[in-house]
């Protein structure tokens, strides 16, 4: 997958960058169906941790996970400035938990930098590589592996 990374060096692509857990992460804007304010969850019993619940989306039932809970940094307490990306991967609709979407960015792929390779393999699971953008480092997720994982977990 690294390899890939480096592959389309000449190409552009566009990011949705937020925050977590005080952390700067992205995924590919292409994902994005919109991007909303916090609204409380209706909890599922026996759920993963990091499933919040269920919204309710124009009449469509929408899991929202806790991406700070998914990665390891511990339940985020949500509260008004809160966001929900609401995003399709593999024709499912997902919301995401984040702090706040701080950018939409138009980057290179040349300033996506794979993940060295002594960092654990579950954490290249999970990012897919890291942009430099000014003197930010952002993590850029694999919302497939995020997901793929939380449906296995879940069933």
């Amino acid at each position: 997958m690294q390899d890939a990374i480096l592959e389309g060096a000449g190409r552009s692509l566009e990011v949705v960058a937020f925050r977590v857990a005080d952390q700067d992460f992205c995924f590919d804007l292409a994902s994005v169906r919109e991007i909303r304010g916090w609204t409380s969850t209706t909890m599922l019993p026996h759920a993963q941790p990091y499933v919040k619940g269920v919204i309710n989306l124009r009449g469509s039932v929408v899991p929202v996970i806790d991406l700070s809970q998914r990665l390891g940094f511990g339940a985020a307490d949500p509260g008004a400035r809160h966001v929900i990306i609401i995003a399709v991967v593999s024709n499912q609709t997902v919301g995401l938990l984040a702090e706040v979407v701080s950018d939409i960015l138009t980057v290179s792929e040349s300033d996506l930098q794979p993940i060295p390779d002594i960092v654990d393999a579950r954490v290249r699971e999970f990012i897919s590589g890291v942009l430099l953008q000014d003197d930010k480092m952002i993590r850029r997720l694999d919302l497939h592996t995020i997901l793929d994982q939380a449906g296995q977990h879940a069933a």
